[in-house]
């Protein structure tokens, strides 16, 4: 029969149940399991550390399991916690070299670079259908020196989740909206359907960005593009 915990009893808390000796035997198990999975973190590839797929992930969740039980737990022997990751690593080797030359299963695992902006117009639909807010799109755009959405001639979604970003030549861009400031500092003034402008104006969608150009005392209409109720200045 297990003996009674004894509540805040600060040697258990510290130690455990464990003589202190065992502290050298964690050590001692922490240089071994994090040197061997070094070496095989290494051989792996460093593209493994920077961008993580999915497969990579999950190589990442399952290892991050066996290093650290393998680490501390007294009755977890190293060699099982060495065959474990030895196993993972070599599933991983072995997904990604069929991946590499299979295109639709590489396709099924990794996913496709999605286009979500083309010529300065959000694909509204398609960052529902990917869960992606303007926000993070805005500030994805922001870290690549995009002040409005004229200066982007294509934006991509790609498969580790970066978004790569296409401009215009200078010369050729074109009005869009602006996401410099950021909106949650500063969101532009909103101009709702249904209103007039005493002077002809370019506006931008808020949903899509599509730029339209409005003459004085034209009643605002909805976006043709996604039906956007809700425009900004350009």
């Amino acid at each position: 029969m297990n003996e009674p915990v004894i509540a805040f009893d600060v040697g258990r808390m510290l130690l455990g149940d464990e003589p202190p000796l065992f502290l050298l035997e964690i050590a001692f198990r922490t240089v071994v399991i994090y040197l061997y999975t070094l070496i095989l973190i290494r051989w792996i590839g460093s593209r493994s550390i920077a961008q993580l797929s999915l497969v990579e992930f999950l190589l990442v969740i399952a290892l991050g399991s066996a290093v650290g039980d393998a680490m501390f737990y007294p009755d977890v022997p190293l060699v099982h916690g060495l065959v474990v990751i030895t196993l993972v690593v070599l599933l991983d080797k072995g997904l990604a070299y069929v991946v590499a030359r299979n295109p639709v299963l590489e396709d099924v695992i990794e996913g496709k670079s999605v286009e979500v902006v083309r010529d300065g117009v959000i694909a509204h639909r398609v960052l529902q259908a990917l869960n992606l807010g303007h926000d993070e799109l805005f500030e994805q755009l922001r870290l690549k020196d995009v002040a409005h959405l004229g200066q982007v001639r294509g934006a991509y979604l790609e498969t580790n989740g970066a978004i790569s970003v296409f401009k215009f030549e200078t010369d050729a861009n074109r009005p869009g909206l602006s996401i410099e400031p950021p909106w949650d500092v500063s969101e532009p003034r909103k101009i709702h359907v249904g209103n007039t402008s005493p002077q002809k104006v370019r506006l931008a969608c808020a949903l899509c960005a599509t730029v339209t150009e409005i003459s004085a005392d034209q009643v605002i209409r909805q976006c043709p593009n996604c039906s956007g109720r809700v425009w900004h200045k350009v």
